[in-house]
């Protein structure tokens, strides 16, 4: 049984922006309807999108290139979302990532960076299952 079954999780976002940022080897996955409405919530033309913020993995799979220091591009010093109305999915499921719910191990590591893991009140199972379910949607 996976641990978010096992266990009842907290968590409440503190704006901290930690979510929004990873290595050098780190992207945001991003559909091709993700890309468009980012790109039109911007007012940006296909090309210069494209040019300016996508990158593909070894498989061909489009992502939000990070910038030089980890951060998403679209993470402003504010640590707010830039693109928060229209966000790629994976930014709107987290932390509910099958790779961060299923093992405590995965949760406990991910609390470190994130600090509004842990606190904050309960999660209903059926929000993090709702979370787990637009993830697999992809």
């Amino acid at each position: 049984m996976p641990y978010y079954q096992r266990t009842p999780l907290r968590f409440h976002c503190t704006g901290c922006g930690a979510c929004c940022t990873g290595g050098v080897d780190h992207y945001v996955a991003v559909t091709a309807g993700e890309q468009n409405a980012i790109r039109a919530f911007l007012g940006l033309t296909v090309a210069w999108f494209r040019r300016r913020y996508l990158e593909h993995d070894a498989d061909g799979t489009p992502g939000i290139r990070l910038n030089a220091d980890g951060r998403c591009p679209f993470l402003g010093a504010d640590n707010r979302c830039h693109v928060y109305p229209v966000r790629p999915r994976q930014c709107r499921t987290y932390p509910w990532w099958p790779e961060l719910v299923e093992h405590r191990r995965d949760w406990e590591r991910e609390a470190k960076r994130c600090e509004g893991m842990n606190h904050g009140p309960v999660v209903p199972l059926a929000v993090i299952e709702r979370g787990l379910a637009r993830d697999r949607r992809k």
